[in-house]
């Protein structure tokens, strides 16, 4: 075996066993998580595998890609919590080999060596390798466009532009139109700043663009051809365009909210960046970047500030520009090796630590997930019981509960919570109930969030409710069927 498939066996490896450890112990959390469970597990009881679907309804928030990969999961380890974070977990060990493989070649394989290690240990990328996201699959593909673009143009070999359009094609599978709208752009920019405009004629566009359309154009057909405008209002107009211009969580929208992120994100590692800073400041003079370095230092920034441009923001966006950002960590600490390998090795054991005694008990406790509030009414529960939630909508408590949940409110509050295609509101797709409509013929089971418990009182009679469970942050109730 030689030195590059041997180094690969040992990064895949690791990088395994690093993401897949206790994942079988962290269960699912609210908000994102349990949406994309809950989305895959019905479209696999179904049967319906093109058209994303949640709480029976059509879903139109992301892409099919990420919930074929729960889906496959589901069927190879059953569903379950091990099932359900497996996918991002391989994603972000192949983010590792990729990495690697990247390095060495614009570099060395000392460069690829520690790239890798930065990467893998770096505290974003290894929670979000055990997260139930999106992220780092659209991490592999959309680099990878990138990494092909690079390999074409610095080699003259432009062949491997038609792997960007097929890697862009599976990004947009998996996140939507950014998959190809970013390093498309990143190319661009990179291109004009070298000021090599002849080369952006020379992309294949033509016959590249077939085979992104014949990648991901064919599910983005059939969403259109089965749900018509209706689709293309709600996945475009809502869940991308409004993204863009309207904040969905405003005391976000900041300056220095992508630098709090990598800063938060690079551990234990963000002390390197200021460090080069300081470094060629002292010297007065700006670092000679050579080609690698340029295209690197682009690819990390046009990420960062295209999401600082955006109105909603949220903490995985950057997370792309993590790969090129560690690559240059690794240059400049290139001569510290044994620093670099008890960094790793350090972090290595800490992330062990923090996955059983923070990420385990926290996910399941916390309020983080309804599993354990799912746990008191699912043995006794009957299909023509209702089932409510008041106070805070938890997806958990469906995916756990094995059955639909209505979202209480009052009556005259709830047209005002519909989705109606121009807000937020569009994300409302559970099925809601009045209070004053809470049936009396049948079994119904109410889950009380902490903050109505002060009006409990007020909002039902609670001599006819039975308390099941206090589990710290939410009351298990039942009312039995006036006979």
């Amino acid at each position: 075996m030689d030195n590059t498939k041997l180094d690969l066996s040992i990064i895949g490896i690791v990088g395994l066993v690093l993401y897949l450890l206790g994942n079988w112990a962290i269960a699912v959390t609210d908000p994102v998580e349990s949406n994309y469970t809950l989305t895959a597990l019905e479209m696999l009881r179904s049967g319906d595998y093109i058209s994303p679907r949640i709480y029976g309804n059509y879903w139109y928030d992301k892409p099919a890609f990420f919930y074929w990969e729960l889906i496959a999961a589901y069927k190879i380890f059953g569903v379950n919590e091990f099932a359900a974070r497996f996918s991002p977990s391989l994603f972000g060990a192949l983010g590792l080999m990729l990495t690697y493989l990247f390095a060495k070649t614009i570099y060395d394989r000392k460069t690829g060596l520690i790239a890798a290690g930065i990467l893998g240990t770096c505290f974003e990328y290894w929670l979000l390798s055990k997260t139930i996201i999106t992220d780092l699959t659209l991490f592999v593909f959309f680099n990878g466009v990138l990494m092909a673009f690079y390999m074409g143009y610095s080699t003259g070999k432009r062949n491997w532009y038609y792997l960007c359009y097929i890697l862009a094609g599976l990004a947009t599978l998996d996140k939507g139109p950014i998959g190809l709208l970013l390093p498309g752009f990143i190319i661009i920019v990179y291109l004009c700043i070298r000021r090599d405009f002849r080369e952006i004629l020379r992309i294949k566009w033509i016959s590249g663009l077939l085979l992104y359309i014949l990648t991901a154009g064919s599910w983005y057909y059939a969403m259109y051809v089965i749900h018509g405008m209706d689709f293309i209002n709600n996945f475009l107009g809502v869940h991308n365009f409004l993204r863009a211009t309207q904040s969905e969580h405003e005391q976000w929208n900041v300056w220095w909210y992508y630098i709090m992120i990598f800063f938060a994100g690079c551990l234990p590692w963000c002390w390197t960046l200021p460090a080069v800073i300081v470094k060629y400041f002292r010297r007065q003079q700006l670092p000679q970047l050579d080609m690698p370095a340029g295209f690197l230092l682009t690819w990390a920034l046009v990420v960062n500030i295209f999401y600082q441009c955006m109105a909603t923001k949220y903490t995985t966006y950057t997370l792309p520009g993590l790969l090129p950002i560690a690559i240059l960590m690794a240059c400049y600490l290139y001569d510290r090796e044994t620093l670099v390998k008890r960094t790793v090795a350090v972090m290595l054991v800490v992330y062990a630590v923090l996955t059983f005694a923070v990420a385990a008990p926290v996910c399941n406790t916390k309020g983080y997930s309804y599993k354990e509030v799912a746990a008191v009414y699912k043995d006794q529960i009957k299909d023509d019981d209702v089932l409510t939630l008041y106070g805070d909508y938890k997806t958990s408590a469906v995916f756990y509960g094995d059955k639909i949940a209505y979202n209480l409110s009052h009556a005259a509050d709830i047209p005002g919570q519909l989705p109606d295609g121009k807000s937020w509101n569009a994300k409302n797709v559970m099925p809601f109930m009045a209070l004053e409509e809470i049936p009396e013929d049948k079994d119904v089971y109410l889950i009380l969030h902490e903050k109505k418990y002060n009006v409990f009182e007020k909002d039902f009679k609670t001599e006819e409710w039975q308390l099941l469970k206090d589990v710290d942050y939410a009351r298990v109730y039942v009312r039995k069927a006036k006979k």
